[in-house]
């Protein structure tokens, strides 16, 4: 009955280390990042079956995050676009992806709680 409903399966604020960035510096000692993934996704097989298998797995998300952050690079939004596509091949029920990064510590001598890049891709854009 509840087939055609679509819904987000999201992950908010996974906490990681890694080494992107222009300098050097950040490419050797690493940065402290939050990164956030929003998936739209039918949900309505999962509103049914109770069954994991209907739904996006949340764990299998984090999973890609962690292996694509894993991956040094200069542009963060090098890294976004990373995930985005890889989140749309790994999981062909997503319509639509959106990542959020921010580098907590950024080195630009403001004192700010971040600064990072945000992107969204459909099925079609990779």
């Amino acid at each position: 009955m509840s087939q055609q409903l679509y819904g987000r399966v999201f992950v908010s604020n996974i906490r990681l280390h890694a080494y992107h960035g222009v300098l050097p510096q950040e490419r050797l000692t690493g940065n402290d990042y939050t990164v956030s993934v929003s998936a739209e996704c039918p949900l309505g097989a999962a509103i049914d079956s109770d069954d994991v298998a209907d739904t996006l797995n949340y764990a299998a998300v984090c999973h890609v995050v962690r292996e694509e952050m894993h991956t040094p690079s200069a542009l963060l939004e090098h890294v976004v676009g990373r995930i985005c596509r890889r989140i749309m091949a790994d999981f062909d029920t997503v319509m639509a992806v959106t990542v959020r990064m921010v580098k907590l510590n950024p080195p630009m001598g403001a004192d700010c709680d971040g600064a990072g890049v945000e992107l969204t891709m459909r099925r079609g854009d990779c």
